[in-house]
């Protein structure tokens, strides 16, 4: 007690002496420090613009002070943020007081969430597009009104999942152009192993929508491939315009109805398909994550660690979401279970999400290999990352191959077990069946 009453009173520390003495802290600590230094801004905005210098305190901090800071990091009067503008706009110089002009870090840290609101910042960094306010605001309040009445037969899907039977944790429903098509998907179509009995054809607001949607994603993908590939698409990616012809509506009803980790089946896809997401009602959370084997480092035993993290993306009503060719074989979406949802006018705590889908005619059923146990084979890619019997070259050399395999473990049936069928695709540039290659069709397990 005497050597704490005795002790020497220590100079005060100012709020600079702070931010250059916490360049090494955690990322807890250094937001706790900017808070008390702008008590006025988000914790969320104060995040993504220390993210935008890189840990940096002292930067923030400068940006923060800087009269050239955007007016839209600041609350609005019901405490919520207005709307973020571009992460570049935090990427100030701090000689010349400009935005910088250096390409953008990766900024997904690894076991951190980086959310990202701009158009050009989720371009840059992630496989998609986003487009805000895609429709005219009565035609999408029309659009969401009538699919909430829909919503109302749709179904939880079944499935198998290490034996057991379950459900999915929203419902959904099928929708495709024609008759013909319709009776097409409930005898020659298979998920999850089995037929489905709901499928439904186009609503009339469903229909006028498709025809904008498929232009726009057919610019999407010319633009995405002249700035993210140097104007040459990806192997396998399909040449052919892209043609909306199936759309799964989904409905996630309250802020516990959600969809984990995934990526979309390939089966009637193809390689490299491009999905577009129309989202209507209240808002949710999109998050991507990229599978560990395709980052850039993967080639070595050290990925690199900033890479690994996750990226949030808020859907808010009206949106569209375009997914392209390398989102469903390199990255695994999801939408998360919400704390607390902002009701929408219309739809309450209702989310409708439509993800319009190519069925391509060179993946039409007629043409999908059957496994031993007479159930049509599901087209994967090779993801796995981890060393297998066969050696290291093996397994980099087979990554990014595509396979069929044995779906029967999938049917919600108990009594049908999955077996060892196994079947190596082969496919053109433009991911069409060249054939399949049956010397490497394996024997049941």
């Amino acid at each position: 007690m005497d050597a704490f009453v005795t002790r020497r009173p220590q100079k005060r520390k100012t709020s600079d002496d702070f931010a250059v003495e916490s360049h090494e802290e955690s990322t807890d600590i250094k937001l706790a420090i900017l808070a008390s230094l702008h008590p006025d801004i988000e914790q969320e905005m104060l995040l993504d613009i220390l993210l935008a210098h890189d840990g940096d305190v002292q930067a923030t901090s400068n940006t923060l002070k800087s009269p050239s800071t955007p007016r839209s990091v600041k609350k609005t009067a019901n405490n919520r943020i207005a709307g973020q503008t571009s992460l570049r706009a935090f990427a100030i110089d701090p000689s010349s007081g400009e935005p910088s002009p250096k390409k953008p870090k990766i900024l997904s840290k690894k076991g951190q969430t980086l959310h990202l609101y701009d158009p050009q910042d989720i371009s840059e960094h992630t496989p998609c597009t986003i487009i805000h306010n895609f429709l005219p605001a009565h035609e999408a309040n029309e659009l969401l009104s009538e699919l909430l009445e829909e919503s109302k037969t749709f179904q939880k899907a079944s499935f198998k999942l290490f034996d057991n039977i379950v459900s999915s944790p929203h419902t959904s429903g099928f929708y495709v152009g024609s008759q013909k098509e319709l009776q097409e998907q409930k005898d020659d179509y298979h998920y999850n192993g089995g037929r489905i009995s709901d499928v439904r054809t186009l609503t009339p607001k469903l229909e006028a929508v498709r025809g904008r949607v498929q232009e726009t994603v057919n610019s999407a993908i010319e633009e995405h491939i002249r700035t993210h590939h140097g104007g040459q698409k990806p192997r396998h990616q399909p040449s052919e315009p892209w043609c909306a012809n199936a759309a799964f509506v989904n409905c996630y009803n309250g802020p516990q109805e959600s969809v984990g980790w995934h990526t979309d089946q390939l089966t009637y896809l193809g390689p490299r398909p491009t999905i577009a997401s129309l989202s209507l009602g209240v808002t949710r959370e999109f998050r991507l994550r990229r599978i560990s084997s395709f980052l850039p480092s993967s080639t070595s035993d050290n990925p690199d660690p900033n890479l690994q993290g996750q990226v949030s993306l808020p859907l808010p009503h009206n949106s569209l979401l375009i997914m392209h060719s390398t989102t469903q074989e390199e990255w695994k979406h999801s939408v998360s279970p919400s704390p607390t949802l902002t009701p929408h006018p219309v739809s309450g705590n209702i989310r409708i999400n439509i993800t319009y889908r190519h069925y391509r005619s060179a993946f039409h059923p007629k043409y999908t290999p059957k496994c031993h146990c007479g159930v049509p084979g599901v087209l994967r890619v090779v993801t796995n990352d981890t060393k297998q019997a066969n050696g290291e070259r093996e397994r980099k050399e087979n990554r990014g191959r595509y396979f069929y395999m044995c779906h029967a473990g999938n049917v919600p049936d108990p009594t049908k077990k999955k077996c060892g069928w196994f079947l190596w695709g082969d496919f053109d540039q433009d991911g069409n069946p060249r054939g399949l290659n049956m010397a490497n069709q394996s024997k049941p397990g």
